[in-house]
């Protein structure tokens, strides 16, 4: 008689944590690039106003829009799984328009979700 397998279900807290991660590396990716992407735009920002040459400004932009709807997105989908609070929510959200704030608000992001902290 052939010994049976036991299926081990995962719980329900399991699910949640591998859930939280997934999410909370997505949010990670995305909130590099857009850190980066908005250093840029500062940087064609300048050299536009005040060097008058807006061809940077003009490619980076949009682009960097494109991304922080991404971000908003994957930010908005971290909150929901981790179950922040709307104003921690809306902070991080906020994060992605304030250059080098994405950064920090990331690794505060990090540390809270891995110590299973609510924002």
């Amino acid at each position: 008689m052939p010994a049976e397998t036991e299926t081990i279900k995962p719980t329900v807290r399991e699910l949640r944590a591998k859930r939280v991660a997934g999410a909370l590396i997505r949010y990670r990716t995305i909130a590099y690039v857009v850190g980066v992407g908005l250093l840029a735009l500062t940087v064609a920002t300048i050299l536009d106003w005040g060097f008058h040459i807006p061809r940077y400004a003009e490619i980076i932009g949009p682009l960097h829009g494109f991304l922080y709807m991404i971000y908003l997105a994957l930010g908005i989908d971290l909150a929901l799984k981790a179950r922040w609070s709307v104003i921690g929510t809306l902070l991080v959200l906020l994060s992605g328009t304030i250059p080098f704030l994405s950064f920090v608000a990331e690794r505060q992001v990090t540390k809270r979700v891995s110590a299973g902290r609510k924002l």
